[in-house]
């Protein structure tokens, strides 16, 4: 087919890599604007532009894709079908009906649940045990289209956001090229969803990481594994922050927040139920480092409260 394709971050990068070396004709891909990113505030380009750049394609890079002017871009490419995975804004009707086969988008859950941006993270932190990615036929909801493809695969009880986004990206990557070829067939049907079983995906915010802990320890550390690389759970020790990095629920009580070694360089807190094992750990201005590292740097906070 000859192809738009729409994607931003690194989730979306392995597809367009495998729709180019299946030899769809991909007329241009498009990707949100640079962001400065880091400390020095520096001008980046998003993942799916240095991948297409790298293949030689054409990057379009509107600011808003509303705008007449890249519709009418659009228009004149005249692609049998735009695939968008994760690509940042909501298309509108005019994109959505302007190819022969519509739009395709690749999103990373069992639609009907966790219909939105941020699918990966919520069902990590709701304590999911298996996920997938949808190839669903776009209409004007949010992730409300009928489905075309679906597969799942586990989540692992030391998976986090970062890990199955990656495995959910190669999943996609594979998935869309046999969409593609089916669509072109004709085999694919499509099915509608259960609208009655939607659940909700909303964007993350740096203010979703702060602790509660009178929560439950295994819901914390669901929280801390669906925030993992971003935005990251992080509660306060001494007024400073800490980012919990990798924890595990264990057996014990102490009140939560409160500071515990049940074991020699085992460092864990209490919670609402149960004890939160931390394992690595990042205390602010410092690298990240394993609770036994923090203990001896900190032979005095056995007994605090992280608040």
């Amino acid at each position: 087919m000859k192809l738009v394709y729409m994607g931003t971050p690194q989730f979306a990068v392995a597809p367009l890599r495998s729709l180019h070396a299946a030899g769809h004709v991909i007329a241009a891909v498009v990707a949100r604007t640079d962001k400065p990113a880091g400390r020095g505030k520096v001008l980046t380009p998003p993942p799916v532009k240095v991948a297409a750049e790298a293949l030689g394609l054409t990057v379009l890079q509107p600011k808003r894709v509303r705008e007449p002017g890249f519709i009418e871009a659009l228009r004149a490419l005249a692609p049998d079908v735009i695939v968008v995975a994760a690509y940042g804004q909501i298309l509108p009707g005019e994109i959505l009906t302007l190819p022969k086969f519509g739009c395709v988008n690749i999103h990373a859950s069992l639609l009907p649940a966790y219909r939105g941006a941020a699918p990966i993270n919520w069902a990590i932190i709701r304590g999911e045990t298996e996920t997938g990615v949808t190839i669903m036929q776009m209409d004007a909801g949010m992730d409300t289209g009928a489905i075309l493809l679906q597969e799942r695969i586990p989540i692992a009880d030391r998976d986090t956001a970062g890990t199955v986004t990656e495995k959910l990206s190669l999943l996609g990557a594979r998935m869309v090229s046999d969409a593609l070829s089916r669509m072109a067939s004709g085999e694919l049907r499509p099915q509608e969803q259960d609208h009655a079983k939607a659940t909700l995906a909303p964007p993350l915010t740096k203010a979703d990481g702060l602790i509660g802990w009178t929560a439950a320890a295994r819901d914390i550390s669901n929280r801390a594994r669906g925030l993992n690389p971003w935005p990251g759970a992080y509660t306060r020790l001494d007024g400073r922050i800490i980012k919990l990095l990798e924890t595990e629920a264990i057996g014990g009580s102490a009140g939560p927040g409160m500071l515990t070694s049940p074991e020699p360089d085992i460092l864990a807190a209490g919670t609402g139920r149960g004890l939160l094992r931390i394992i690595t750990l990042q205390p602010e201005g410092k690298r990240p480092m394993t609770a036994a590292d923090f203990l001896r740097g900190h032979r005095d906070a056995v007994g605090k409260k992280f608040m």
